[in-house]
């Protein structure tokens, strides 16, 4: 018998703290675009929400998305 999450999926909404405390490994995907970014996310954008990081540092938000939903169903 599996235990079920209680996860609530990943959204533009949620801040980047809300997204790293509820889905540990997502860490590693935002260390990957700091590079992008030019500087740490987790950082500079902890209480940002997804959206407006992807806006502030012209990243793909749906890509993002995409690489944050599949590090945390790992």
């Amino acid at each position: 018998m599996g235990i079920l999450r209680n996860k609530p999926e990943i959204t533009p909404e949620m801040t980047v703290l809300d997204i790293v405390s509820r889905y540990r490994e997502t860490e590693a995907v935002f260390k990957h675009y700091d590079a992008v970014a030019g500087e740490c996310i987790c950082c500079n954008a902890l209480f940002d929400t997804l959206k407006d990081v992807a806006d502030k540092y012209r990243l793909d938000l749906t890509e993002l998305l995409c690489a944050l939903k599949q590090a945390e169903s790992v």
